[in-house]
């Protein structure tokens, strides 16, 4: 997972310091291939179905063996492990070894609503929305504690990690055809099932919260590609990214920012920094911030069929979210030191 994508999180705290200065005995991460560090694996493998995933060039810059991650190296969450001194989170589904450190259920590809939500479209596939994943965590949880109040202090030293969740609920009706305007009604019903799980973990004890917000979907190079617009009108003049569907990113993070409000939590902005990367990609020693570099064809160079072929030289970290693949080239360097605002004890500031 790229640095880039560090200011896109929005973190919620119930507490005003830093979350930099604590200390955490476990992390719990939900969500879709943004954390997932193997469910999707494990779930593919239980059918026997093929996948990219156990080759390279997943897993070979840090691991140097594919871990079901959708990156070459680490995500994220393994950086936030790290962070604090905890271990990588072991992917629950593979049902190894104890959890009390920390578990994450987040699977590649999963919605924040139910797939019965989506039943008019005929879509099909694992359910592995967010209800279910709060299925798995409730199954995990009498492991960790007994007792209500040893839950609440348990939960109350522990980091969850809730997100980024709800792309894929769009990017799935994108592909079925269906416009931004026509996907706008299902936003609140998203926004609501991540507020509910949120009020949920606090309920059970939870004192730190990270609530990623939706990315700019007008930005992503499947987006680009597939719904390319002859009408220059369609992009933002400074950025070259899809209007109207950065405009439904934009909606959606005012619902989950009101949402939060209502809850009483902390809300950090982000949209802004992920356009000053596009805008000014010279910042973070990169040229085409719209363009794929594991990818093959096509102005953006994304192709559904062939979505990793060819690898770019002194890249450490990757992000691969759905079919696009987005890198920052670090030139070698400390990526802690790329930018300030890409610091991890910066992003975790509430």
């Amino acid at each position: 997972m790229t640095l880039f994508l560090l200011p896109f999180l929005l973190i919620f705290s119930c507490h005003t310091n830093h979350v930099s200065s604590h200390s955490y005995n476990a992390i719990f991460s939900f969500g879709d291939s943004y954390t997932d560090t193997g469910n999707i694996l494990v779930l593919l493998k239980n059918i026997s179905a093929p996948t990219q995933l156990e080759n390279y060039p997943y897993g070979e810059t840090f691991f140097h063996h594919p871990t079901g991650r959708f990156s070459d190296g680490r995500l994220i969450i393994d950086f936030l492990a790290e962070e604090f001194s905890l271990p990588y989170l072991k992917p629950y589904l593979e049902h190894e070894g104890a959890f009390n450190q920390g578990a994450n259920f987040a699977v590649t590809g999963a919605s924040a609503l139910d797939l019965s939500h989506f039943s008019k479209f005929n879509i099909t596939g694992f359910n592995t929305s967010l209800n279910f994943q709060l299925q798995w965590f409730d199954e995990l949880k009498h492991s960790l504690c007994k007792t209500i109040k040893e839950c609440r202090h348990y939960f109350g030293k522990s980091l969850f990690i809730l997100g980024e969740i709800g792309i894929n609920d769009y990017n799935t009706l994108f592909y079925k055809g269906v416009t931004p305007a026509q996907v706008r009604p299902y936003t609140p019903k998203v926004v609501k099932t991540i507020s509910t799980a949120i009020e949920r973990f606090i309920n059970q004890g939870a004192k730190t919260l990270v609530v990623p917000g939706n990315v700019p979907i007008g930005c992503l190079p499947n987006i680009l590609t597939l719904f390319k617009s002859d009408r220059n009108d369609s992009y933002d003049p400074k950025t070259g990214c899809l209007e109207e569907y950065n405009m439904l990113s934009q909606y959606h993070n005012s619902l989950l920012r009101e949402a939060i409000n209502k809850i009483r939590i902390k809300y950090s902005h982000f949209y802004e920094p992920v356009f000053d990367f596009v805008k000014h990609p010279e910042h973070f020693r990169w040229n085409t911030p719209l363009r794929t570099c594991c990818g093959k064809g096509g102005h953006y160079n994304w192709n559904a069929n062939e979505t990793c072929v060819q690898l770019m030289q002194n890249t450490v970290r990757t992000l691969f979210q759905s079919n696009h693949q987005i890198r920052i080239n670090n030139q070698k360097q400390n990526p802690a030191k790329i930018t300030s605002t890409l610091k991890i004890k910066l992003l975790l500031t509430t």
